[in-house]
């Protein structure tokens, strides 16, 4: 395992050397020709107009004290004219974002932001049986376990006007507004399209939108999904789905990817993001580094991907890497083992060498991580609740979803503070991009979304 983790290593940084030495190269002949053309013009433009005035010496207005002058003590028409709208003074803006979610952070708890590490079905609030309505005891739990969301399924969902008060009154009981958010991909994996009572927009399935090979139909997608689930109060939709569909035998993904082909995927994703982005929802490309290639379910069991760095890089990496370029802000992290690149049967969404090495520093994610759902087979017959939740935040993802037991997961993760397994700094790191993003998509009280972007 040692000698594959070497390896893997040497490989990433044998190409952060060639890029530092490509960008190296790249700035010094940007600043020679930058010299080069600072000197053509100062010896064809400045030097000849510059020396017949420093020739000439100051003029006599220009010796003159400013008390003496003939016009002192003047006051023109245009000087004492009311401003007019466009001359007057802008009020100060908003504090950037950044200082707005050190503030908020700076007023938290440990606590506080431990729980914001979370994501939940509201059934792991109030322990009462299935939650479709927002009672006194979702209310109090909201106060006091303030999580950083919640996830809503199809049982939670009846129609419109329910649907839309549970999540109003959830949002008035948290301090920190939550994520909530849906799997609403479209095709088979419609949380609320699924139910003829909500009236949404019904999709195919990915594979047959991807068959168009036309990224303005994923955009529709995205836009359309975004649009309807937003107006219910959704504001986080984990979604699209960035995998490609390389294995057939595949028993999870199939045509809820885009395509078999790296690119077409790839395209397709990167319109869809745009499309969520139009909408004003939060989008997470799923599932990191890809599940289209295993032969087993995550849900049920260990998975994993036989394939190496490279071989990732040319297929399953390629819609991730379109997504992350296209804006995402969030990636799902798979609970997909991929021994032939860290050299061990960890899963991804707990692998410091797939987070931080691969996603983060070779992809450039910077982003919010979120893992898969912690419940699922592949986590819990291996890791206890608690300790699968502080191994993810070591590896460096910083939302923890649906953990089986949310109070074991966040005792887990007070011991690991007060122990300084996790230190203080590495938990303000991933709570400050949850504000952030919180704040980036105008979810907090007085901030609001940025201009609308648009399909590049």
């Amino acid at each position: 395992m040692g000698k594959r983790n070497q390896d893997v290593e040497t490989q990433l940084e044998n190409k952060r050397r060639r890029r530092w030495i490509t960008a190296g190269l790249a700035v010094f002949f940007v600043l020679l020709a930058g010299l080069g053309a600072f000197a053509l013009v100062w010896y064809t433009i400045v030097r000849p107009v510059a020396q017949p005035v420093l020739a000439s010496g100051p003029s006599v207005e220009e010796t003159l004290p400013i008390e003496e002058s003939a016009t002192s003590g003047a006051t023109t028409a245009e000087e004492t004219a009311e401003p007019t709208e466009e001359e007057t003074v802008a009020e100060p803006t908003d504090p950037p974002i950044q200082i707005q979610a050190q503030a908020i952070l700076d007023g938290m708890s440990t606590g506080e932001k431990i729980y914001q590490l979370f994501i939940v079905r509201p059934e792991a609030l109030n322990n009462t049986g299935t939650v479709t309505q927002a009672d006194e005891g979702l209310i109090q739990s909201l106060t006091d376990m303030p999580v950083g969301g919640i996830i809503l399924f199809s049982q939670n969902i009846q129609n419109p006007e329910q649907c839309s008060g549970l999540i109003a009154a959830c949002q008035e009981a948290a301090e920190i507004p939550l994520f909530v958010a849906v799997d609403e991909e479209g095709g088979e994996v419609s949380r609320l399209a699924s139910n003829p009572a909500m009236g949404m927009t019904q999709f195919p399935s990915m594979k047959e939108v991807g068959q168009s090979r036309d990224p303005e139909q994923a955009y529709q997608v995205g836009f359309t999904i975004g649009q309807e689930i937003r107006a219910l109060g959704f504001n986080l939709d984990l979604a699209p789905v960035a995998d490609v569909d390389t294995n057939p035998n595949n028993p999870v993904i199939g045509d809820r990817a885009f395509s078999e082909d790296p690119q077409i995927a790839a395209d397709l994703v990167a319109a869809c993001t745009w499309g969520f982005y139009d909408a004003q929802v939060i989008s997470c490309l799923k599932h990191f580094p890809g599940h289209g290639d295993t032969a087993a379910d995550t849900h049920h069991g260990y998975a994993e991907s036989s394939k190496t760095l490279a071989q990732l890089e040319a297929a399953e990496l390629l819609p991730f890497s379109a997504g992350i370029g296209a804006g995402a802000p969030m990636v799902m992290a798979a609970h997909i083992a991929c021994p032939q690149v860290t050299g061990s049967d960890t899963p991804a969404s707990l692998s410091a060498i797939m987070i931080q090495q691969i996603l983060r520093t070779e992809m450039g994610f910077s982003g919010v991580v979120i893992t898969d759902a912690m419940d699922m087979g592949a986590i819990t017959e291996k890791y206890p609740d608690g300790e699968a939740a502080v191994l993810a935040l070591e590896a460096g993802c910083d939302m923890i979803l649906m953990p089986q037991d949310l109070t074991s997961a966040v005792q887990a993760m007070e011991t690991a503070v007060d122990t300084g397994r996790i230190s203080v700094d590495r938990l303000n790191e991933s709570v400050l991009r949850i504000l952030t993003l919180k704040l980036e998509y105008g979810l907090v009280k007085g901030t609001s979304f940025p201009e609308e972007g648009g399909l590049p």
